[in-house]
């Protein structure tokens, strides 16, 4: 997995100028060299900080009280309480928290357990410094990253027939599926913003699901929308 690339089939377009902000970044992984390795990548950017890093979930947690990350680097298998119950807590506590899985692990129930937990993405701990750059950008843009190999794995085998949606539905579902913010799928379609959070509560509602990221990837499942064959 170390040469794919990000898909850009879930999450931000990637204008990664967040207001010129900086973001803070919490590490959450039991091992002390690959929080260095994560620390030295990221400190190679000035647009990003290590706020903190923790070698368990539970530390993790009590640090986020204090630090209140912009994203939170979650591995998934840790001491004590694990990474996707951890995940969970976060969303429910931290909304403005984004978290971003980084493990080790592709299996498909790791990544959909991740996604439902409220994570924004998964990456591979063996993708390149980049990809965990662009990806903690585009998290903290509101969007969602999912290494295609595991977005491979997710998909095969995995065609869910989904309620019937309406034509405007549906274009706003594809629109979300290329990573448009709601006020961009609004300008592109000629609506509201107000109308285009209306057809999203239907979407999701039709779905099944409670969230932007369940929607696309059950989308996509359901082959409502199509994985672009180009992840460059």
């Amino acid at each position: 997995m170390g040469n794919s690339h990000l898909s850009p089939v879930i999450g931000a377009t990637y204008c990664f100028n967040v207001a010129g902000d900086v973001i803070r970044v919490l590490v959450v992984d039991d091992h002390a060299l690959h929080r260095d390795g994560i620390r030295q990548i990221l400190a190679q950017h000035p647009g990003i900080e290590v706020a903190g890093e923790a070698g368990s979930a539970e530390e993790g947690l009590a640090l986020i009280n204090q630090l209140q990350p912009d994203v939170v680097l979650m591995d998934i298998r840790l001491p004590g309480m694990n990474g996707i119950d951890a995940t969970r807590r976060v969303r429910r506590d931290h909304p403005a928290t984004r978290v971003l899985v980084v493990t080790a692990y592709d299996d498909d129930e790791y990544v959909i357990s991740a996604l439902e937990a409220g994570a924004s993405g998964h990456l591979s701990k063996a993708a390149p410094g980049r990809e965990l750059v662009d990806a903690v950008r585009a998290v903290t843009a509101g969007g969602t990253v999912v290494d295609p190999l595991a977005l491979t794995h997710l998909l095969s085998g995995r065609v869910e027939t989904a309620a019937s949606l309406t034509e405007r539905e549906l274009a706003v579902l594809r629109l979300l599926s290329e990573g448009l913010h709601n006020k961009q799928v609004a300008t592109r379609l000629g609506i509201s913003r107000r109308t285009v959070e209306r057809h999203c509560d239907n979407i999701y509602a039709k779905l099944g699901v409670g969230s932007r990221t369940e929607a696309v990837v059950r989308a996509i499942s359901s082959k409502l929308v199509s994985v672009p064959d180009d992840h460059h």
